[in-house]
């Protein structure tokens, strides 16, 4: 029974004080506006103002939908004005998930240096390691997912980062450091250090172990880089990392870095967002911001679609 109509022509009558003023401030004539309150009293059952009284005094019903007036008119004019932001491409929200331990080495800058040039856009960071990000991203908890694992979910597009080699981390004295390149069945008598994910999200699985039917002789779990390079240069094991991610390990002599396979293990790195509102300015200057700050500070990357065009991932990655 109660329409925003109603709300706004209460509102305007308690503001005005008489019918004329309040008919000219909701754009309806005297008669229109006392049809419309009249309507409302009927369906109520119940009188909503004092006649003829001056300034207007509104009933116990009255004061209570002016209440909810109060409280919504508010709310809508607000929304009302965010949503012609967001069609100007001056406002929005980004709340990030990440699906890559080692991805806050470059996202950080990223965010840095996005948050300067869009104030008004929303930034929210959250973990996702410990929950399933892109079936949150469809249901709009998130608004961009960072993953190497793209699936193919309706409404969702893939941007390409930019494409990485994965490479396997050895102490600096492991018989495997003088390899120039690793085949699977190396790693059978080895301890291998993971990220404490799900296998089918590690590319040393995905692409390298399982594909040659070779499982490790036993796995440990670490869940910062840091302590996953404290283990290796200590011999405590082997780990497979982003070329990127262990360049400032490995080019200090801290531990040794060497391809797997003799070809290499690429993988791409995408952007996962909602396709309506992939196209978005805010979310396009987010997706070139991180495009070239991992080109200006990540090491060995190959950079993938410069224009930056949402793709739907490749058959080979599904």
């Amino acid at each position: 029974m109660i329409e925003l109509r109603h709300l706004r022509t209460l509102s305007a009558l308690r503001e005005t004080g008489s019918l004329v003023e309040a008919a000219e401030k909701v754009f309806l004539t005297q008669s229109a506006l006392s049809h419309q309150i009249k309507d409302l009293e009927h369906k109520l059952g119940l009188d909503l103002f004092i006649r003829k009284t001056k300034p207007v005094e509104f009933t116990t019903a009255g004061q209570r939908l002016l209440l909810l007036a109060d409280d919504l008119l508010p709310q809508i004019r607000n929304t009302e004005r965010e949503i012609i932001r967001l069609a100007a491409g001056a406002v929005g929200r980004l709340n990030i998930a990440i699906e890559c331990h080692s991805c806050f080495q470059w996202l950080m800058p990223s965010l840095d240096r996005y948050r300067a040039d869009w104030p008004e856009v929303e930034l929210d960071l959250a973990s996702g390691f410990n929950f399933a990000p892109l079936p949150a991203l469809r249901s709009g908890e998130l608004d961009l997912v960072i993953t190497a694992n793209p699936k193919d979910l309706p409404g969702i597009s893939y941007v390409p980062l930019f494409s990485y080699e994965s490479v396997l981390a050895v102490s600096n004295h492991h018989s495997l450091a003088k390899k120039k390149f690793i085949d699977a069945e190396d790693i059978a008598d080895q301890t291998l250090i993971c990220y404490p994910v799900e296998r089918d999200m590690l590319d040393v699985f995905v692409q390298f172990l399982d594909p040659a039917g070779v499982e490790p002789e036993a796995i440990r779990h670490a869940e910062l880089t840091v302590m996953m390079m404290q283990l290796v240069a200590s011999g405590r094991g082997v780990c497979a990392l982003p070329n990127w991610a262990l360049d400032e390990y490995s080019s200090r002599g801290y531990v040794t870095a060497v391809p797997m396979s003799e070809t290499g293990i690429w993988c791409t790195l995408y952007a996962a967002v909602r396709s309506d509102q992939a196209d978005s300015k805010y979310m396009m200057d987010f997706l070139v911001t991180a495009r070239e700050t991992s080109a200006a500070t990540l090491v060995g990357v190959k950079q993938k679609n410069q224009q930056g065009q949402p793709l739907r991932p490749p058959e080979d990655s599904l």
